[in-house]
């Protein structure tokens, strides 16, 4: 996470709450903060995100899948609130806890209430006092201890485990579920109470599939951060980046950020990061998820025998087919096509001869350059 606001950043954020400031302040300073973004379909969720900030006792809830930057948006509102900005921010993930143990990490134990308990202990509510509790995965919080937590949002007292005195908290609670709640309620694994009390606010955080020109700028913002492992990244060859957006990325943007931390490891010289290093991350693999080719496969295939087509018929039309689409991009030279298409210029070359037949393959390839690759 990153460092708190300077104080003579509280002009733009006391803008940016007001919902004054221009789209390009908004995404400077929640990038300032580590939700980097550059996707126009984000900065309604944003300035929500932001008018959340200003009422500072309000829940939120996030939604999103796995590794959509849920906590990196919850410290952002931490941050931007300026009552509890300099306070603890603080977060209990609920799906890896012991469930034995929820209670007491979260309101504390007298010594001697359970064994074990050898001394006394703080809960995470009385941690964030003042500040934030971030309670990431909620919808893993078990039952018996859901109206213990709606009793303290609605009285704002927690009272440790063995002991008979209430005491006092003054904490803001936001909350995350990598899948929705509603559900959850439906089927009474989740409190109805406890899921209206969290769910004041909601905002829904959406897959990286579903911004994918967010590519580039995250690449380089990982790059950046992790610059310690291989420093001098200037820019992102645009080869890669088309590679990469029809890609499922089920882990979403934290799934990238590894990504990209193995391609610096990877890298050995140059000031841009292209498919190669893509390809040596993923050892010589794609990464991903390859269903869909099987899935289009068996369309072709069944296709095939139901209209009697000759395999290398089929072959060659696929074939033509694929390297028409690559080239239709205006702009592109062969060593950027031949990259998106993981072959080398002088496949390509000889590929595009092969299937200049046609004619508006074959315009193209004369825009990308006759002499063939030596």
């Amino acid at each position: 996470m990153r460092d708190p606001l300077p104080q003579n950043g509280l002009v733009s954020v006391g803008s940016l709450l007001a919902d004054q400031s221009s789209d390009e302040e908004v995404l400077r300073i929640f990038a300032e903060l580590g939700f980097v973004t550059v996707s126009p379909k984000l900065i309604p969720l944003l300035r929500q995100a932001g008018k959340a900030a200003r009422v500072s006792d309000i829940t939120v809830l996030l939604e999103g899948e796995t590794g959509t930057g849920k906590q990196v948006l919850a410290y952002a509102i931490h941050q931007l609130d300026q009552k509890r900005r300099s306070c603890p921010f603080i977060t209990l993930h609920c799906s890896t806890i012991n469930e034995s143990l929820v209670e007491s990490e979260l309101f504390g134990h007298q010594r001697g209430a359970f064994s074990g308990a050898a001394i006394e202990r703080r809960g995470l509510f009385q941690a964030a006092h003042g500040g934030t509790l971030f309670l990431d995965d909620v919808n893993d919080l078990p039952l018996p201890l859901q109206p213990k937590l709606l009793d303290v949002l609605q009285r704002g007292v927690v009272r440790a485990v063995g002991s008979d005195r209430e005491m006092h908290v003054d904490v803001r609670i936001l909350s995350a579920c990598n899948r929705p709640l509603l559900p959850l309620v439906q089927q009474n694994r989740f409190r109805a109470d406890l899921y209206h009390r969290l769910n004041v606010v909601k905002l829904n955080l959406p897959p990286l599939r579903e911004h994918p020109h967010d590519l580039a700028a995250l690449i380089l913002e990982f790059s950046r951060r992790h610059s310690h492992v291989y420093s001098g990244i200037a820019c992102i060859d645009p080869a890669l980046v088309q590679y990469l957006i029809p890609q499922p990325f089920e882990g979403n943007v934290r799934e990238l950020e590894h990504a990209v931390e193995r391609m610096l490891f990877s890298k050995t010289k140059g000031s841009s990061l292209d498919l190669s290093d893509w390809m040596a991350q993923c050892g010589g693999a794609a990464g991903v998820s390859r269903d869909w080719i099987g899935e289009a496969a068996d369309r072709l295939s069944s296709a095939m025998l139901e209209r009697g087509m000759a395999y290398g018929k089929a072959m060659e039309e696929i074939e033509a087919r694929v390297i028409e689409n690559a080239v239709s991009e205006r702009g592109q030279t062969r060593r950027e096509i031949a990259a998106r298409l993981q072959t080398s210029e002088r496949t390509l070359y000889h590929k595009m001869r092969i299937h200049r037949a046609r004619k508006n393959l074959s315009s193209v390839a004369s825009e990308c350059g006759e002499s063939e690759a030596g």
